[in-house]
């Protein structure tokens, strides 16, 4: 196949920034579509590539833990954008936390002045089959765009995404809490403050008291967890928030040595720390009960905020009915679909996936068998994952549903281990073994 043939590439979020990228270093021709500034989604606050929306951290670096599984693999196939994460972080303890005005500024300006790619500043509305193209438009495609898709599939779901608040740091009352990560791990880079009782009650009852987005037009709301409002996880009944975002374990208060009963902690949004994400609070409050609700944190009583939280839909594709296990159509080899488009849920599967479609398009192109990931690695898993050969990819009702990748979609070994540290361990040999066999 000629390399000098153009690939179009919709969407330079995550998947499509990555995928741009690795087929421009394979001496490919790329057209990058991307519809912002001229067009604009309800969560998107910049006309940069590879914006992160929900919160600036891109988790655990531990190798034994999903996310560090997840970025020694993405390291292993040269990522470019996990490098320029760590151009860009931030202190967030044992997690990458990066700057992302920064980080993505970087991704718009290296991608913009490669010579390989186009970028066309404008909404993609029509779909050529005959072109090689990347769709990874995201779950904020564009209506026009959406239509155009229902070309590949007529199967389209929904689910509703929440994205936390950022708060100015200068309105924070630094004198009601402490710097300090969860059991003293890390370099302190979490602001923690610590409530009572009678403080958390107060603030609960006045969460659930609150007014929130109308989703009427919805026929039913369907929600990722791993972006669950804050007021839904409330709902579930008074100690839920204790045993997750305000779970106050390991962070004793080192003032007076005291657990406290409910802890609220900030993390840097930026590397000079003007700005604080508010952890775990994704919410769809209304923002004026937002300023009410979140003032009744002790040390937030003026906050001001520099993003409020919101609520949006987001579109996914029924992926099994659609894509092979190289996110490739089943029924238009051409097209290859990437990114929470297809399902999977996450910074670090978006890029994965971007990552992934790009190697295999590339081997399509050239006439290549494609790359065997095998089932062990999170790579491979995520390919499994959206193809549907995984009994972990649909509900108790059949239906395919997002996700992140965790160590529960991996197959296990043939002893079972009861050590988790060990099993861990072991899934990671497993996934170094692997990648020693994968030739790029």
């Amino acid at each position: 196949m000629d390399k000098n043939l153009e690939i179009n590439i919709i969407g330079a979020g995550l998947a499509g920034s990555e995928a741009a990228y690795q087929l421009s270093k394979r001496g490919y021709k790329i057209k990058l579509f991307e519809m912002r500034p001229a067009k604009n989604t309800e969560a998107h606050s910049t006309e940069y590539f590879a914006e992160l929306i929900c919160s600036n951290s891109l988790k655990s670096r531990d190798v034994l833990k999903s996310s560090g599984l997840l970025k020694y693999e993405l390291t292993s196939l040269n990522s470019f954008l996990l490098e320029t994460a760590y151009k860009f972080e931030v202190p967030a303890g044992g997690a990458l936390a990066i700057d992302r005005d920064l980080f993505s500024k970087y991704v718009t300006d290296t991608l913009s002045n490669n010579e390989n790619i186009n970028i066309v500043r404008e909404e993609c509305t029509e779909i050529d089959l005959s072109i090689p193209t990347i769709i990874a438009s995201g779950p904020l495609t564009s209506e026009k765009l959406v239509e155009e898709l229902k070309k590949i599939s007529n199967n389209h779901l929904y689910f509703v995404d929440a994205i936390s608040p950022i708060i100015d740091a200068d309105s924070i009352n630094f004198d009601k809490g402490y710097f300090m990560d969860r059991y003293g791990k890390g370099s302190d880079d979490y602001f923690n403050l610590p409530m009572s009782e009678e403080e958390y009650d107060k603030f609960y009852n006045a969460m659930l008291s609150a007014e929130y987005i109308n989703f009427h037009e919805f026929e039913k709301l369907k929600y990722f967890e791993g972006c669950m409002p804050i007021e839904e996880m409330a709902s579930r009944g008074r100690e839920t928030l204790l045993f997750g975002p305000l779970k106050p374990v390991g962070l004793e208060d080192p003032r007076t040595s005291i657990r406290p009963f409910a802890v609220v902690q900030l993390r840097k949004e930026n590397s000079i720390g003007s700005a604080y994400n508010i952890v775990g609070f994704q919410t769809k409050m209304l923002q004026k009960y937002q300023k009410e609700v979140l003032a009744l944190i002790p040390g937030l009583e003026n906050l001001e905020f520099l993003r409020y939280g919101s609520l949006h839909k987001n579109t996914y594709i029924n992926s099994p009915k659609i894509l092979n296990s190289n996110f490739q159509c089943i029924d238009n080899e051409n097209i290859f679909i990437a990114g929470q488009l297809t399902g999977v849920e996450g910074y670090l599967e978006s890029i994965m996936s971007g990552m992934i479609s790009a190697l295999q398009m590339d081997r399509f192109l050239t006439g290549k068998s494609f790359i065997d990931f095998t089932d062990y690695t999170a790579a491979g898993t995520l390919s499994n994952y959206v193809s549907g050969k995984l009994s972990t990819s649909f509900d108790r009702k059949g239906v395919f549903t997002p996700s992140n990748f965790h160590f529960g979609l991996l197959p296990l070994f043939e002893k079972k281990i009861r050590d988790k540290k060990l099993k861990y361990q072991m899934f990671y040999d497993r996934v170094v073994e692997v990648y020693k066999g994968i030739n790029l």
